[in-house]
């Protein structure tokens, strides 16, 4: 939101500089993002000065020049240009204007002086004689196009004058707050002032707080009067407040200076007197308005209805948009004329040739406004205060305000009067207050007085005062107080949360945690994947249906919609993690960052039962992912060959982070992993439950290419709380060193290609009890000699008794022991 510090004085009357103001508008919740000093003229004209021509002589070797010795006055620029000044305290000026002569006050550019963007005043020599200076012309210093001379001022003109202080140029300060969704009460210049009024109140600083003039007298219309465009309200649950004003005789053309320089302060461009009043009440008080030609309303009725499903409306912008059966309209007799409270129709304004005109001035409903603004793409001012929730309140007042304004300087005649159709009376919400209750919440004895004050001061009214509380009224304007911990909230903003002191002392309970502590855990487990290389990534949690229209493993029914979604792209809570990663990796892919290793910690939602309606959170299902992604290969150094991402990678630094928490892998259960999401992968489960606990592989590269990734991507999603589940299990045991020596034996085995490794170690370790220290396989043999549906195993495994030193006669025993259980589950072969 943008407010310009001069105009918020003409509400606000205080003795505050605009830096003093930023500072008080954070300090009470409005957070200033920026604070900017805007001139009239850039630059201000600093060093220009007001100056007497005392002498001024032809140039002895010009035919139109003339060598002038002005006086500056009593100024700095005097000081700073004292080395320029000859024996009389005169600054020579050699000027080319014809129309200087002696005695005239001019405004004098001094030495150093930058006019427009660059143009720098410098000691010079023009055909030999020496000048300090140059005497201006009107175009020379941006406030006018005359370069016909130089500008002579008034007599009464006083040389030292800074030019910015003769001219009266204006400076102002423009103020941009970070405005959060629920204060659309301070979108407007009256709604800032109205918050600072109470927090300088409060604090003892004189201040006023000036409303606007209105059109007091306006007469309620009865609906009889000639010409009067009539108003019928067909969807009162759109718009359950609804006014409106017919004038004629309307002047359309440009605006007062006053209110074009308003506007364009923030931002707004004038385009004629009827147009920028309804901006200038927009953001004046914060209420939109419309302003039809009333002579194109055809039938002179203004209907408020809901759009028949594809009628067709040309908007503003030259767009023709197909509208929706829950879109509300502003229409005619014949045709819809405005999207209500989003964007108005390319002929329902007002144009140089307009003579009568309908001020529209409504209260509509912000979730309909919202829906609207969402289905067309379409964002306004209107629609950013609407779909928040505007003052119901103050749509008369608005109505006034802009009719006051519209005869000024429009010279209109209002016909008839202001129509009214509202529903049902808009009751302010009372909230029960315990002033008690209220200063713990606070956490400070800050007194019944001081809350009564702030209450007051934010126009808060008191039904009914108790011995320790009150019943009060919330304005109709502060749209998200309903209870009375919301009105806390405006007390202590109010109040200040810097005078809320520290407490000397922290009362606390020790509560059991639990063990171990997950957080700590989590913590472990993020510093071991950045110590490994990885970066972690953070990503929203809503996301595309469309991401999971193919999958079965994921699918689409289960999928958590967002009844109101900020788009298409944001239409689902997300079942995985791995589509948000490849999200990432498009977006560094893109910009020339092809290798990447990324993980993410978050939360995954998914129904309970598919295509269900989730009207209770029983019927979803919420849960925490790990997410692990590698791509691409690093950059390639003299020294060393890139590492480059593959499923092997992937799959060691899953189970080294296994390993790191303790957990027995080859003990887990294996899968094939999902195959609409991974081309080739695995899953590990859980023993016994068979609760999946990771699921890695190489991405289906028809699945990354929905997000635009065209190089192999390697992914792993690991359950949390499966993965928690081995942590609990882990027992830390502690053993003495090996005293013995450790025996390597190595055999080739014969198998069937359908014999696992996983299976064929675990034999290997049952066969040899508690002798076999570790087992691995180091090489993989199909081709000559190996009959087919056959493979050959190279494993090794090492020996080491905790007791003894083994013997040949041990180690021959173990051997055949071993060789034997793999004969008898495996059929395996010794070659």
């Amino acid at each position: 939101m943008t407010i310009s510090y001069s105009w918020l004085k003409d509400y606000l009357k205080c003795d505050l500089s605009a830096s003093q103001v930023a500072e008080a508008l954070t300090s009470i919740g409005l957070e200033v993002d920026a604070v900017e000093t805007v001139e009239q003229i850039p630059g201000g004209l600093k060093g220009v000065i007001v100056a007497q021509v005392v002498e001024c002589v032809d140039h002895p070797d010009s035919d139109h020049l003339h060598i002038t010795r002005v006086q500056l006055g009593d100024c700095p620029e005097r000081e700073q240009n004292a080395a320029f000044l000859d024996a009389d305290g005169l600054l020579q000026v050699v000027c080319g204007a014809p129309n200087v002569s002696a005695g005239q006050k001019v405004l004098l550019a001094t030495v150093g002086t930058v006019l427009g963007e660059d143009f720098k005043i410098k000691k010079s020599k023009i055909r030999g004689v020496e000048s300090f200076g140059m005497l201006c012309a009107e175009d020379e210093l941006g406030i006018g196009s005359s370069h016909d001379g130089i500008m002579v001022l008034e007599e009464d003109a006083v040389p030292g004058t800074p030019a910015a202080e003769y001219l009266h140029l204006k400076t102002d300060t423009i103020i941009e707050i970070g405005l959060t969704a629920n204060r659309v009460d301070a979108a407007s210049h009256i709604g800032v002032a109205r918050d600072l009024y109470a927090y300088l109140k409060l604090n003892g600083i004189p201040c006023e707080l000036v409303m606007p003039e209105i059109l007091e007298t306006l007469p309620e219309s009865d609906g009889t009067a000639e010409g009067e465009i009539l108003v019928s309200v067909e969807a009162p649950d759109g718009a359950p407040r609804y006014s409106g004003i017919t004038f004629d005789n309307v002047k359309v053309g440009p605006s007062p200076a006053w209110m074009v320089e308003k506007l364009q302060s923030v931002g707004l461009r004038s385009i004629n007197n009827v147009v920028d009043i309804t901006n200038f009440v927009l953001m004046e008080i914060g209420q939109p308005l419309h302003a039809f030609d009333a002579d194109k309303i055809e039938g002179g009725r203004v209907i408020v209805r809901r759009a028949a499903q594809d009628e067709i409306i040309v908007t503003l912008d030259g767009v023709e948009r197909k509208l929706d059966s829950r879109d509300l309209v502003i229409a005619s007799a014949v045709r819809p004329m405005c999207i209500a409270g989003v964007f108005g129709g390319e002929d329902s304004g007002t144009v140089e040739s307009t003579v009568k005109l309908f001020l529209e001035s409504a209260w509509f409903n912000p979730v309909s406004i919202r829906k609207t603004s969402k289905r067309h793409t379409l964002k306004t001012d209107a629609s950013f205060r609407y779909e928040r929730g505007t003052d119901p309140l103050v749509t008369e007042w608005a109505a006034k305000r802009a009719a006051r304004l519209i005869v000024d300087l429009t010279g209109a005649r209002i016909v008839g009067g202001l129509q009214k159709v509202y529903g049902e009376d808009v009751k302010k919400k009372q909230v029960e207050l315990d002033y008690s209750r209220i200063e713990k919440f606070i956490g400070k004895n800050i007194g019944r007085q001081t809350i009564e004050d702030i209450l007051g001061y934010l126009q808060y009214e008191f039904v009914s005062r108790g011995e320790n509380g009150a019943v009060v009224a919330v304005p109709s304007y502060m749209i998200d107080v309903y209870r009375e911990c919301d009105i806390v909230e405006e007390i202590l903003r109010i109040y200040g949360y810097n005078n809320i002191e520290l407490p000397s002392s922290v009362h606390s309970s020790v509560n059991p945690s639990e063990h171990p502590e997950p957080e700590a855990v989590r913590n472990k487990i993020c510093d071991f994947l950045a110590a490994c290389g990885f970066n972690e990534i953070m990503n929203n949690s809503l996301t595309k249906a469309d991401y999971y229209a193919k999958l079965t493993s994921l699918p689409q029914g289960k999928c958590v919609r967002i009844m109101n979604p900020l788009s298409n792209d944001l239409n689902v809570m997300r079942q995985s993690l791995i589509p948000g990663a490849l999200e990432v990796i498009a977006y560094n892919v893109n910009r020339q960052r092809s290798y990447m290793k990324l993980f993410e910690y978050g939360s995954v939602y998914s129904l309970k039962e598919a295509d269900s309606t989730p009207d209770t959170l029983d019927k979803i299902q919420e849960s925490t992912a790990l997410s692990l992604v590698m791509t691409g290969s690093a950059d390639k150094t003299w020294d060393k060959t890139p590492a480059k991402g593959c499923f092997f990678a992937l799959k060691g630094y899953v189970e080294l982070l296994l390993r790191r928490i303790g957990a027995d892998i080859w003990s887990l259960e294996q899968s094939a992993a999902p195959e609409d999401i991974f081309s080739e992968g695995i899953s590990y489960s859980l023993p016994g439950s068979g609760e999946i606990l990771v699921k890695m592989g190489t991405v289906k590269p028809s699945f990354a290419k929905m997000f635009g990734v065209k190089q192999p991507v390697f992914a792993a999603e690991i359950s949390w709380s499966a993965l928690f589940k081995l942590v609990r299990r882990n027992k830390v045991k502690y053993a003495e060193l090996p005293k013995f020596p450790e025996v390597r034996r190595d055999l080739a085995l014969l198998l069937d290609e359908s014999v696992q490794y996983s299976d064929l170690r675990r034999s290997i370790v049952r066969a040899g009890k508690k002798m076999v220290k570790s087992v691995g396989l180091f090489d993989v043999y199909r081709g000559d000699k190996i009959p087919s549906g056959k493979k050959q195993y190279a494993v090794s495994f090492v020996l080491q008794s905790p007791e003894k030193t083994l013997t040949d006669n041990d180690t021959e025993r173990i051997v055949n022991n071993i060789l034997a259980m793999l004969q008898k589950d495996f059929g395996a072969q010794i070659r």
